[in-house]
């Protein structure tokens, strides 16, 4: 995790964020996720890094509501022939969704986030990234969808934080959005047009 340092405003800007024990392997050009968002480095050292959000970003992404002293999830890119250890996501996000319920269930908590778009990409124990956390579907429905946080992720993560009504960032599994698109259209690989 990191946090906030410089915040962006809703028009987009530069977000300067303290991490300690990422930053230091980042350099400028470098690609990191922050809260799920993929962002490019253009300043790093001392511990911090700066990133510049697009407009499109701030408006797509909770990125714009940052705050100085926010928590954020931070992961670098993951390099070629490593291993996939969570689903296929390019954080690229596909939506801002809000968090519903929030209740625990023995030593986990299982949450409630309103689909917010993607919920023809969700099928209960499909995958879903939530402010860049790798996580499984417990229930998926037409408005809402649930996962289950395991006490590791709610330590390590944004997650332990989360509460009715926090936004985060939504991002559907790569291959269930190729899949849904379906045979027939144009932007799968050999596929006719549609006439």
């Amino acid at each position: 995790m990191g946090e906030v340092r410089t915040g962006v405003p809703p028009g987009g800007g530069r977000l300067r964020v303290a991490a300690p024990r990422t930053a230091p392997g980042l350099r400028v050009g470098d690609s990191v996720a922050v809260n799920g968002a993929c962002l490019t480095v253009v300043e790093a050292g001392g511990g911090e890094f700066s990133a510049e959000v697009m407009p499109e970003t701030a408006r797509r992404t909770t990125l714009g509501g940052l705050h100085p002293g926010d928590a954020v999830n931070l992961e670098t890119a993951l390099a070629y022939g490593a291993p996939v250890g969570g689903h296929l996501v390019s954080g690229h996000v596909d939506a801002a969704g809000e968090v519903l319920e929030v209740r625990p269930d023995h030593d986990a908590l299982v949450v409630a986030i309103s689909a917010a778009g993607i919920a023809r990409y969700l099928v209960d124990k499909g995958c879903v990234a939530v402010d860049g956390i790798s996580l499984t579907v417990v229930e998926a429905g037409a408005i809402r969808f649930t996962v289950a946080l395991i006490p590791h992720t709610i330590a390590t993560t944004t997650a332990g934080r989360w509460g009715p009504g926090a936004r985060v960032n939504l991002e559907a599994d790569l291959l269930a959005k190729y899949v849904q698109r379906g045979p027939g259209s144009p932007m799968v690989a050999g596929a006719e047009p549609a006439p």
